[in-house]
């Protein structure tokens, strides 16, 4: 880590990134909403104001562990996900089910490499949650790779989800960083930190694709998180994010959604890597759910 990047702007990077992720999170849930719990959840809040989901809960986790501890203890950010999982913010039933058996007291890593057979998660949801922690640690590349996947088994342990929640670190690094460069040369540095694999060939593909004008087209050939796996999911959100460099926020998450598919977790994604730039001020901030004062206290 540099130090001569005080942690009170790794901080203010870290929130930013957090609160454009939830913004993104909020307005693609606007289109997909999960199941009839999280619709309840939404009419909670006053008339207007948009509901954020399970994404932005389990960043605000990320958040704070970077931010109070500048580290990523397993144990404990188990512990955080567990003690705020609100069964009402459209939790997948095996995230589900392992949140509450942790708070139980099973183990989080024989529950995470359970799953699936012992195959392991590789699910989008570690890479949903970790732009701010790519944010934090912006100073040290490695040291964000390596932090996001601690992050990442938490939950999720095959290596397609643990590489999707490095390269949303890594992306949102660059972008903390200020030398994101030209949308090629952005997702060549992040496909360049990944370890050979089906994720990194994606975020190249994603690269190949810039070419495709509109984001349907691109969803067409990468997926658009329909199928809630971490390589359908962010090779197209890290697409969209080249394509929106310097741009407004809202352009991008437009474009996040139109192709349907699992829209508030690209959404999510996609703001909480641009919002890592400290410079990005969502004009819709004021239209989204207060974040949870737990995870900024």
């Amino acid at each position: 880590m540099t130090a001569s990047v005080p942690d009170s702007e790794r901080a203010r990077r870290a929130l930013s990134s957090l609160s454009a992720l939830a913004v993104g999170d909020a307005f693609g849930s606007q289109f997909f909403v999960p199941d009839n719990r999280f619709r309840h959840r939404a009419r909670e809040l006053p008339e207007g104001v948009w509901a954020w989901t399970d994404d932005t809960e389990m960043a605000a986790s990320v958040y704070r562990e970077a931010v109070r501890y500048g580290e990523v203890d397993a144990d404990r950010l188990a512990g955080s996900f567990a003690d705020h999982h609100d069964f009402d913010r459209g939790y997948g039933p095996a995230t589900g089910r392992l949140l509450r058996l942790v708070r139980e007291g099973a183990d989080h890593r024989e529950l995470a490499a359970g799953l699936f057979d012992g195959a392991g998660s590789w699910g989008n949801g570690a890479a949903m949650r970790v732009a701010p922690l790519g944010a934090y640690f912006a100073d040290d590349l490695e040291a964000v790779a390596g932090w996001a996947a601690v992050s990442a088994r938490v939950t999720h342990t095959h290596p397609e989800a643990v590489d999707g929640a490095a390269a949303v670190a890594v992306a949102a690094a660059l972008v903390a960083r200020g030398e994101p460069g030209a949308p090629g040369t952005f997702l060549g540095r992040v496909a360049d930190l990944l370890p050979e694999g089906a994720l990194r060939e994606g975020v190249r593909a994603a690269r190949a694709l810039l070419i495709v004008p509109e984001p349907v087209g691109a969803a067409h050939r990468l997926g658009n998180g329909s199928r809630v796996r971490a390589l359908d999911t962010v090779p197209f959100a890290l697409w969209v994010v080249a394509k929106h460099l310097g741009a407004p926020l809202e352009s991008a998450l437009w474009s996040a959604v139109a192709p349907g598919g699992d829209m508030d977790t690209v959404a999510a994604i996609v703001g909480g890597v641009l919002g890592a730039d400290p410079a990005v001020r969502p004009r819709w901030g004021g239209r989204v759910e207060a974040l949870p004062g737990w995870a900024l206290t």
